[in-house]
């Protein structure tokens, strides 16, 4: 096994049984990510070995849905699930007030509602691809290239109208990922992570459960993501994302006010953590070395 190969295991969490990859010694500090849609705790295998060799530990759940993590009964796959799933898991793992919590899509949204909210156990967060949503809000300043990204991001959104229609995502679930992966990160060979993914997406039951955090009854604890943060925030986003239109960039860079921050990382779409590592982990690197001090604990 190479020293980039992470250590698979399981914890049993309230609802269902989480499969979790593990890269770096159990003495680095804890760093817990979430992947997002349509993806898998894979998606960490570039970035994370960097942030390794600087002393971390990194530990990436498949989302409720994705196996080997188990289907949920009842379906509930909202905010507050996945942010109640990551809670639970700061304290299986032996997270402290300085465990950064990090997070690509919808586990950036999770990582956002957590950021907003005075009791998570997580006091930094890294959000990727998805920045905390009171930051796509609109200063007067920023009005101009936010009424630009505005116009244009439904021609990028259409995927969540055809994920509420049941039955349509999970009966074409391939040719639907495969689509946004191409479209989400322009150039980038998404051969391995589709492989990665059709293992964790194996029928149509979990497909539908993948396409259900999109689903309006499954949403509750929306809210809670749109909540300011009240910890330090990086939020990084790809200069090429075809997912989010990067003319939200200027809006979120100005309300990141120190200690938080906002980058937008050149050659990167969507996928920023697989297309561009090392500037990725340049940016979250220094971003825990500069908040380490405000941090309690």
């Amino acid at each position: 096994m190479s020293s980039d190969d992470p250590r698979a295991f399981s914890v049993r969490l309230p609802s269902h049984e989480a499969g979790l990859l593990e890269w770096g010694p159990a003495s680095g500090e804890l760093i817990v990510a979430l992947h997002g849609f349509p993806d898998t705790a894979w998606t960490w295998r570039r970035l994370a070995p960097l942030l390794v060799e600087a002393g971390y530990r990194i530990v990436a759940p498949f989302l409720r849905g994705y196996a080997p993590s188990g289907l949920v009964a009842g379906g509930d796959y909202s905010v507050r699930a996945l942010t109640e799933d990551a809670v639970a898991l700061h304290e299986m793992l032996g997270g402290t007030a300085s465990t950064p919590l990090l997070g690509h899509d919808w586990g950036a949204i999770a990582a956002g509602a957590l950021a907003g909210d005075p009791s998570s156990p997580y006091r930094r967060a890294i959000l990727l691809a998805v920045p905390p949503m009171s930051w796509l809000n609109p200063t007067r300043a920023t009005i101009r290239p936010w009424l630009g990204a505005l116009v244009r991001q439904p021609a990028h959104s259409w995927y969540i109208l055809a994920n509420q229609v049941p039955g349509l995502s999970e009966g074409r679930f391939e040719p639907l990922v495969r689509r946004l992966w191409r479209t989400w990160s322009p150039g980038y060979d998404a051969t391995e992570d589709l492989a990665h993914l059709l293992d964790a997406v194996p029928d149509r039951e979990h497909a539908r459960a993948v396409v259900s955090y999109y689903r309006s009854p499954h949403r509750s604890g929306i809210g809670a993501a749109l909540a300011e943060p009240a910890v330090p925030v990086l939020s990084l986003q790809g200069a090429r994302d075809g997912c989010l239109d990067p003319r939200f960039f200027d809006v979120v860079a100005d309300r990141a006010v120190a200690p938080s921050r906002a980058a937008l990382v050149g050659g990167a779409g969507h996928f920023l953590q697989l297309e561009q590592p090392e500037a990725v982990a340049g940016h979250v690197l220094d971003f825990l070395r500069t908040t380490s001090a405000t941090t309690p604990g």
